[in-house]
């Protein structure tokens, strides 16, 4: 198996957890560019409502362009970078002893057009395509039973003249397949991650063996060739900062997108640690004050009756009615707290308050838990 690699096998090879985290990031990046959008969009909706309606396209079109960069520059995708892994070429004979008397990154290793091309339709198309398909079923009302919905006569008939058209059948067949196939496909892709994690597949993804890659971490080579291709962007900075920032979105922006590997993760961190500080279980709401004012008082407790039960302010934890450790507490309208069967037998008997003689019924009562 894949953690034997450090004991002698392959160690090069990535674990199928790091290739699951890389993917799991990737997830991550669609919901927080939107969560952001959104966000703006209520301050400028002139200018982002449109975006965020159509937000699957943006986000394809925007990962078209920093896959494609980044599939160039550093042969990997933008997560598998982040994770210090790379694609390669598949050879045919794999021989450790050639590559060892070669040195350095083998030219046949590098990917060519036809893999940056299917790489990027099954990073950017095939996503896309899975993501229209689950809105139009859940437009559709996918898995939603039809009991549920208002029936009427005229839904029933306007339902039934759907049905006979071939839009109609279609929407039908859809509904009923898109869960099969998707479940599927699931299960596919999980076949293909229990066939790597027991060394008898060399892909994590059946599609890799068709692009013609494989994933790899990242040698000694590879860091030595990226550092020396950013080793020119670091002389360039110390030109001046006024000249680097003006640079950095005009005349560089190879510079802008190299920095998304540092940006992305950090806005994803920021959005998240923002979502849960103003959720309803943070911090932030006891610390915050409520914009209605501060919070309303309790009101004063009531002064006992001068023909009622004395109290003794002093003996707190003391029930006036029996005189010893309050058992069971519960409290009456009034506010004064008594033993559950003390309070219950009082109210009962005489429908009062024993300290301040207001009228009080079974029912009003109330237990404290502590």
């Amino acid at each position: 198996m894949e953690f034997y690699n450090d004991f002698g096998g392959d160690p090069l090879k990535p674990s199928l957890f790091e290739l699951v985290a890389q993917e799991q990031l990737r997830d991550l990046l669609q919901p927080a560019l939107k969560y952001v959008l959104s966000v703006f969009a209520q301050q400028y909706p002139r200018y982002l409502l449109r975006i965020v309606n159509k937000h699957e396209e943006f986000y394809a079109l925007l990962m078209i362009f920093v896959e494609k960069h980044y599939l160039k520059t550093y042969g990997a995708s933008f997560a598998e970078n982040f994770y210090g892994l790379k694609r390669r070429r598949k050879p045919l004979i794999e021989t450790e002893r050639a590559r060892a008397a070669v040195g350095g990154v083998p030219e046949e290793e590098q990917l060519g057009p036809k893999e940056l091309r299917r790489s990027l339709l099954f990073l950017v198309g095939i996503p896309y395509l899975r993501a229209k398909a689950r809105d139009y079923y859940e437009e559709l009302g996918g898995g939603i039973d039809s009991e549920v919905m208002e029936d009427t006569a005229d839904v029933r008939r306007i339902q039934a003249l759907m049905d006979q058209s071939a839009m109609g059948r279609f929407r039908r067949s859809y509904k009923r397949a898109y869960p099969w196939l998707n479940a599927g496909l699931e299960l596919w892709l999980f076949i293909a991650n229990v066939s790597y994690l027991f060394d008898k597949s060399s892909y994590y993804r059946p599609w890799l063996s068709w692009i013609g890659v494989d994933l790899r971490r990242l040698g000694a080579d590879d860091l030595r060739r990226m550092s020396t291709t950013a080793s020119s962007s670091v002389k360039q900075q110390a030109a001046g900062v006024k000249t680097f920032l003006r640079g950095l979105f005009f005349s560089s922006p190879q510079f802008l997108l190299d920095s998304l590997k540092v940006i992305l993760p950090t806005a994803i961190f920021f959005f998240k640690f923002l979502e849960w500080w103003y959720s309803p279980s943070s911090p932030a709401r006891s610390l915050s004050t409520s914009p209605a004012g501060p919070a309303i008082p309790p009101p004063r407790l009531l002064p006992p009756h001068p023909k009622g039960l004395p109290i003794d302010p002093t003996k707190y934890g003391q029930c006036p009615i029996c005189l010893g450790p309050i058992n069971n507490a519960t409290a009456l309208p009034s506010g004064y707290v008594f033993c559950f069967r003390c309070a219950h037998d009082h109210v009962q008997q005489h429908g009062r308050c024993p300290i301040t003689l207001l009228p009080a019924r079974i029912w009003q009562m109330r237990k404290i838990l502590v």
